[in-house]
C-alpha cells in the first residue's frame, strides 16, 4: 500500500510537468507557424502558406510514425492490453516524439484533441515507474489508469473528470453497460426531490437552482442532437468507406503519405474557409459556453459540417491526438444553434445548451456517460446543465444504439 501511494504521487507530479510542457509547446508551435494567434492571423496570410503548414506538418508526423510506431495515437485500453501482452514497449525517446508529433498536429490545425496524447503520456510514465518501483504485474492496469487519469486531469485542469475518465475506461464492461441507467434514475429523482425538499444551498451560487424550462426544452433538444449524431456517424462512416475502397486497398504501401497529402489539403481548405472549423475545438467550446463571441446560425451549421469533415480526415491522416474535445466542439455548436432558435420561444440562454450539447455529443459518441455528467458538473457547476445532460446522454445513447455500433465506428481515439 505504501509503494502504490508513493507511485501515485510520483506519477502525478511527473505527468503534470510533462502535460504542462506539452500544452505550452502546442501553443508555442501554433504562434510560430501562423505568426501569432491563428484565429486572427490566418485570414491575413497567403493562401499558399495556409495550405503549406498543415501539409508539411502532417508529412513530418507520418514520417515519425513510419520510423517509430509508438508515436501513433493509441487508445488507453489498447496501450494497457499491449503492455500486458508484451507486444509494445515505450521508451523516453517515444515519449518525447509523441509530444512533438501531437503538438505539431494540433498547432498546424488538425481537428484532434490533446486529451488522447495526454492520457497516453500519463500511461507511458506510469508504465515506466511501475517497472522502476517493481510493482506487481497485477497492479499494471491500475497503474496505467492512474497515469491516464493524471494526464486527462492535467490537460483539462479538471481532477474529477480525469478520475471518472479512468473509471469508465478501466471498469469497461460494467460501467459502459449499466452506468447510464444509474445516471437517468439519479438525475430524475434529484430533480423531483429538489422541488419539494430543502437542499443545502450556497447562497452565492446561482447554479444550485433548477429552472424547469431547461428540462422541458431538453425534451425538444434530444431528437435534435440525436439527428446530428446520426448525421455525424453516417457521414463519417461514408467518408471512411470511400477512403478505404478508393485508396487503402489499392495503395496500401503508400497509405500514410497519401492520406497525409489529402489531410493537409483538406485542413488547409477548411482553415481558409473558417479557422474555427479546424484545430482541436477547445477555442470553440470556450467561446460558446461563455457567450464571448457571436456566430450567426448559418455560420454555426457551416462550422458543424466542416468540423465533422476535418475530424474524420484528421484521424485518417494520422494526426496525433484524441477526439474528446473535437466531439465536444461539434456538440457545443449544435447546442448553441438550438439555443438561439429556442430562445425566442422559451427565453433560454444559448450558452446553456452549448454546454449540454458539448457533454452529450462527447458522452454518446465515446460511450462515456458518467464522464459526460461529471464534465458538465466541472464545467458549469450548474444544475440546469447537469440534469439535462444526465437525461439526454442516456436517452440519446439508446436512440443512437438502435442504428449504430459506436465501438466499431470508433477504432481510434482515447
Amino acid at each position: 500500500m505504501g509503494r502504490i501511494i508513493v507511485f501515485s504521487a510520483i506519477v502525478g507530479v511527473v505527468t503534470g510537468i510533462f502535460i504542462t510542457l506539452y500544452g505550452l509547446l502546442t501553443h508555442f508551435f501554433s504562434f510560430i507557424l501562423y505568426f501569432g494567434d491563428p484565429f486572427e492571423t490566418i485570414p491575413e496570410l497567403p493562401v499558399w502558406y495556409v495550405y503549406l503548414v498543415p501539409m508539411v506538418s502532417i508529412f513530418i508526423v507520418n514520417y515519425l510514425i513510419q520510423k517509430d510506431e509508438a508515436v501513433k495515437e493509441y487508445g488507453v485500453r489498447e496501450i494497457a492490453e499491449a503492455i500486458e501482452q508484451n507486444r509494445l514497449s515505450f521508451g523516453i525517446k517515444d515519449l518525447f516524439l509523441k509530444i512533438f508529433a501531437s503538438s505539431l498536429s494540433l498547432a498546424s490545425g488538425f481537428a484532434v484533441g490533446n486529451e488522447g496524447p495526454s492520457a497516453a503520456i500519463g500511461a507511458m510514465i506510469a508504465q515506466k515507474f511501475h517497472k522502476f518501483l517493481n510493482l506487481s504485474k497485477e497492479l499494471l492496469r491500475v497503474a496505467l489508469s492512474i497515469g491516464a487519469s493524471s494526464g486527462i486531469a492535467a490537460i483539462f485542469v479538471s481532477p474529477v473528470t480525469g478520475i471518472m475518465f479512468a473509471i469508465e475506461n478501466i471498469a469497461y464492461e460494467f460501467v459502459k453497460n449499466f452506468a447510464g441507467y444509474l445516471i437517468l434514475a439519479s438525475v430524475l429523482a434529484f430533480s423531483i426531490a429538489w422541488h419539494f425538499l430543502e437542499p443545502l444551498i450556497f447562497s452565492y451560487s446561482t447554479g444550485k437552482f433548477i429552472e424547469y424550462r431547461y428540462i422541458v426544452t431538453t425534451l425538444i433538444f434530444i431528437p435534435v442532437i440525436t439527428f446530428f449524431i446520426y448525421f455525424y456517424l453516417s457521414l463519417k462512416d461514408r467518408v471512411l468507406k470511400f477512403l478505404n475502397n478508393k485508396i487503402l486497398e489499392r495503395f496500401l504501401p503508400y497509405r500514410n503519405f497519401i492520406f497525409a497529402f489529402i489531410g493537409g489539403g483538406v485542413i488547409g481548405t477548411i482553415l481558409i474557409i473558417n479557422p474555427y472549423a479546424a484545430f482541436s475545438g477547445h477555442e470553440v467550446v470556450k467561446i460558446l459556453i461563455n457567450d464571448s463571441n457571436y456566430f450567426p446560425l448559418w455560420m454555426i451549421f457551416l462550422i458543424i459540417l466542416l468540423r465533422i469533415i476535418s475530424t474524420t480526415v484528421s484521424i485518417y491522416a494520422n494526426a496525433v491526438g484524441g477526439i474528446f474535445i473535437a466531439l465536444m466542439s461539434i456538440g457545443a455548436l449544435v447546442g448553441y444553434g438550438f439555443g438561439e432558435i429556442m430562445n425566442s420561444y422559451f427565453e433560454i440562454e444559448p450558452f446553456y445548451f452549448a454546454a449540454i450539447g458539448a457533454a452529450v455529443f462527447m458522452g454518446v459518441n465515446m460511450k462515456l456517460p458518467l464522464t459526460a455528467v461529471v464534465l458538465a458538473l466541472e464545467m458549469t457547476y450548474d444544475y440546469n446543465v447537469i440534469v439535462p445532460t444526465g437525461i439526454s446522454v442516456v436517452i440519446v445513447s439508446f436512440l443512437v444504439g438502435l442504428k449504430f455500433d459506436i465501438k466499431k465506428l470508433f477504432f481510434r481515439g482515447i
